[in-house]
């Protein structure tokens, strides 16, 4: 309370010590920005450095953008990649490139993504359970589109009252080029070839502009595709658990060693599996820009189409007993019967976690998983400008944005009985495991199971907003506007497994399947095994893959209607300027929220509304020295998956759970924050500046998953769904407890943090020196909420955002001369939480080890029209380590290779 105070004092004593509107300066007064914009004569990365450069000094609020000079020149082949050299931007990864970004140390859904300024939605996936799979929240999947359609992108870190509400964290504008953005008549085209160190295939990229002006009219269409041959690699588990033998013979065991396990002191990795994920991935993205500019009317439409498709092998080698470890039995065995593992060596660490286990007869099981994930987005934007008079504008939009995202799957489990141990001792993060028979043996394994899935995500914006922007007789601007947006969310889901589990225990693979179909991991040569060919196994028993039935349909419909007024001026004080801009926003958004409870429909409604008061101060001391403040709150919406109808009561007091719910919860409210930050910033004459900031955001109505007991009446829920009797044999009422595991609005957290930045030409060195330059920033974050029940423990703990890395920082040296240039580029983030666990005992959370990526780029202009390419990604082949619990267990650990391209492109 004291902070908030404190804040919204300063931000009322800047604004008390304002002078009268007599006092603000004539409008025609020149800007220092027209002036910078007008002399660049740079290009090249140079001119991108220069023009982002004065787009964040010239920002009111805190902004970082990033320019493509032309079609190619983007400075990564990813957007996120891209993102990531921004300070207070870290990103997630998905086969070898940048799929979600972080912002100042909140997790992706707390950034708002716009599309040529309209909020969109993209959604795609992970091959990985432990990343998540399927994307169910509002976080953007910047892996879905082709660097080479988008031009800028801005990323704004301070929120003002004429931006929509959503980005707590911030706002990421992606804007494709307009015909207009180069004036003249333009074909240019570039090619790229690209090779993985891990993949036998190549990676062609290719992309293309057509751009012409006739007069007042304009046309310009892009194209962007690509194909890439992915393969990641790795060792991974399903968590470890503390397990007793389950029937494994113990015997050569000293005593000890057999009282410590029967008494479940000891934890045993699960799954315990080499890991191949292969994606052959093909993304295609085109731009339709039209645009009229005349005197006092710019009209523009904008269409933009994105698809990636992902056709994806995975390929394992597991233990698969008792708990999906070595132990316990299995079967039945060739012969009949059941088949026990006979466990005759372990050694544990002081974690009491079995680093070297030695088994006989262990169930071991080859996975094979076919897997086909596309996603297809569709925008159409109509937007428009015009000055009704000298003091007076008007501006208008309306678009309507698709996302489509769908997964077909199917496993086959293959499965055999012999010798094995797995090794931690030498790595903890990477495993080792040998065998005692020939893993490639076809003849050794047979059929065990077919599973197969299928889901769906469908996302719907449509936007409409209008504008007017009022010039006073004193300088300043009146701005106020009015939006409406639908949003629709829609997820299906269906699955069949365990087909043919008992069908078909004789018969061996070789009999069946070509045998000659063997995985080898090549990324460290240290295992070869036995998979299949899933369609040929589909194809073999006539097993389609549509699954019968219903889908479980889950759907979110929310309709926001916004309006803001806003004031914008700028102050003369003597040989300083005082920019700035004052507002509230209101909001009033209604929520449907449609699912099934225990397979009957069900439908959730909610309301929520409320004002977003913002301030934005710029204040340029003298030519180079600008200090920066911001007051704001801000909001961002609950998950998707969280704001899920959908449930399932347990009313058998004899089942795993017990008498239990499990459900989402569209009764949530919004994240609400209160946002303070300051910066002070330097700018250099030429290229570069220096800037540190302070940032901090005070967050209520924050979401975590809870588990509680409650009466079965005070949950809302139909009485018709109690059983007969509860844990005691009493007959089960409205007052019988239930535990409840659901989303809630829980306590308020608080994040704050630091970035320092620096960016400079090294002009000053001697030639050939003087043609280098630096940029390096460096972010602090620090934010911590309340976790309730951790790992169903009953406590209740602090640990950090999900999200978050405390430190995170980038550092690119480059140099560019006439005619050609280079600069290697390296990203770091530290550890970071993705999800804490609160009804999971085997671990409190999960998340990711600290990586530190390394690329390099460099060109060669041939002529004027011709530009060679040579770009490296990955150098260091970093490896992408998941950690479980707060021991620090190996989850997933995975390599995804180096990737080298050449290029060329070639203006007409």
């Amino acid at each position: 309370m004291g902070q908030e105070f404190v804040k919204s004092a300063l931000a009322l004593a800047v604004l008390a010590s304002l002078p009268p509107a007599s006092a603000v300066a004539e409008s025609d007064s020149p800007s220092r920005g027209d002036a910078l914009l007008e002399e660049i004569v740079v290009e090249g990365f140079r001119g991108s450095l220069i023009r982002a450069k004065d787009l964040k000094r010239e920002a009111v609020g805190t902004q970082d953008s990033i320019i493509a000079e032309d079609i190619a020149d983007f400075p990564d082949l990813n957007l996120a990649d891209a993102l990531q050299r921004i300070p207070g931007v870290a990103i997630t990864r998905e086969g070898g490139e940048g799929r979600q970004i972080s912002l100042r140390g909140l997790g992706p859904g707390f950034t708002q993504v716009q599309l040529n300024g309209m909020e969109a939605l993209g959604t795609s996936s992970s091959p990985m359970d432990s990343r998540g799979s399927i994307n169910r929240s509002r976080a953007f999947d910047f892996n879905i589109f082709a660097a080479e359609l988008f031009n800028q992108v801005d990323v704004k870190k301070s929120f003002a009252a004429s931006m929509d509400e959503g980005g707590i964290g911030g706002t990421v504008n992606l804007v494709t080029a307009k015909p207009f953005d180069y004036g003249e008549f333009r074909v240019v085209g570039s090619g790229q070839l690209g090779q993985n160190s891990l993949s036998d295939g190549t990676s062609p990229r290719f992309a293309g502009l057509v751009s012409n002006t006739w007069g007042d009219f304009g046309a310009l269409f892009s194209i962007a595709a690509s194909e890439r041959a992915i393969n990641e690699q790795g060792y991974n588990t399903y968590r470890w658990r503390q397990l007793d033998a389950a029937g494994s013979d113990l015997s050569a065991l000293p005593a000890d060693e057999q009282d410590m396990i029967n008494n479940k002191d000891l934890r045993f990795s699960r799954g315990s599996r080499y890991s191949v994920f292969e994606n052959d991935q093909r993304r295609l993205g085109t731009t339709l820009a039209l645009q009229y500019k005349g005197d006092t009317i710019d009209l523009g439409l904008d269409v933009l189409h994105g698809k990636l498709e992902n056709d994806r092998g995975e390929f394992h080698l597991q233990s698969r007993g008792y708990g999906s470890t070595a132990l316990g039995c299995a079967g039945p065995a060739y012969a009949g019967e059941p088949t026990c593992a006979r466990l005759t060596e372990i050694e544990y660490n002081a974690g009491d976690e079995v680093i070297f286990s030695r088994f006989e007869d262990t169930a071991i099981h080859s996975e094979s998983r076919n897997q086909f994930a596309d996603t297809t987005v569709d925008q159409v934007v109509v937007n428009g400008t015009w000055q009704a008079s000298d003091v007076l504008l008007v501006k208008g939009m309306l678009g309507s944005q698709s996302s489509d995202f769908e997964t077909d799957s199917a496993k086959v489990y293959l499965e055999t009985f012999g010798d094995m141990t797995i090794d931690y001792r030498n790595d903890r993060f990477y495993g080792s495991n040998t065998y005692g028979f020939d893993p490639t043996d076809a003849s050794l394994f047979r059929y065990h199971e077919i599973d197969l899935s299928q889901d769906a995500v469908e996302n719907t914006f449509d936007t409409v907003k209008f504008d007017l922007e009022y010039a006073l007789d004193h300088g300043g601007t009146l701005r106020s506007g009015i939006s409406l947006k639908e949003f629709g969310n829609r997820s299906a889901s269906d699955k069949l497994n365990n087909l043919l589990q008992n069908e078909w225990s004789e018969g061996s693979v070789s009999d069946l399947v070509d045998p000659d179909f063997v995985y080898t991991n090549s990324a460290h040569r240290r295992q070869n095994w036995v998979s299949v060919d899933v369609d040929d196994v589909l194809d073999y028993y006539k097993i389609s893959r549509s699954i019968p039935g219903e889908d479980i349909v889950n759907r979110v419909e929310e309709e926001t209607l916004g309006a803001y007024v806003q004031y914008d001026f700028a102050l003369a004080f003597g040989q300083t300027w005082l920019r700035g801009n004052a507002g509230v926003r209101h909001y009033d958004t209604d929520i449907t929220s449609y699912g099934t409870l225990n397979d009957e429909p069900v439908a959730v409604t909610k309301q929520y509304s409320g004002t977003l008061p913002s301030v934005n101060l710029a204040w340029e001391l003298n030519d180079q020295l600008l200090w920066r403040a911001s007051v704001s709150k801000n909001l961002t919406r609950p998950s998707l998956g969280a704001l899920s109808a959908t449930g399932t009561v347990t009313n058998d007091p004899a089942s795993v759970r017990g008498l239990s719910i499990v459900a989402g919860n569209p009764g949530l409210e919004p994240f609400e924050s209160i946002n303070f930050e300051t910066s002070l910033e330097y700018y250099f004459d030429n290229i570069g500046y220096a800037a540190i900031s302070y940032f901090d955001k005070s967050i209520d109505n924050f979401i975590l998953t809870e588990t509680y007991l409650i009466r079965y009446g005070d949950t809302g829920y139909p009485l018709n769904f109690l059983g007969t009797v509860d844990e005691n044999g009493s007959p089960q009422t409205a007052d019988t407890l239930y535990t409840v595991i659901q989303p809630q609005n829980m306590d308020k957290s608080d994040i704050s943090g630091w970035e320092l930045s620096f960016q400079r030409d090294l002009d000053f060195l001697p030639e050939p020196f003087s043609n280098l330059g630096i940029i390096t920033n460096y972010t602090y974050a620090d934010g911590q909420a309340l976790y309730r029940n951790v790992a169903n423990s009953g406590e209740d703990v602090f640990k950090n955002f999900p999200g978050l890395s405390e430190h995170s920082g980038n550092f690119t040296v480059y140099y560019e001369a006439d005619s050609w240039g280079a600069r290697v580029a390296s990203a770091y983030r530290s550890d970071y939480i993705s999800t804490v666990e609160a009804g999971n005992s085997e671990e409190d959370e999960r998340g990711f080890h600290g990586t530190t990526y390394v690329d390099f780029s460099a060109f060669y202009q041939v002529s004027e029209q011709l530009k060679l390419t040579f770009e490296g990604n990955n150098l260091t082949d970093e490896r992408e380590e998941q950690y479980s619990d707060s021991s620090d267990r190996l989850y997933n650990t995975t390599v995804n290779g180096r990737t080298l391209y050449l290029g060329a492109t070639y203006d007409f």
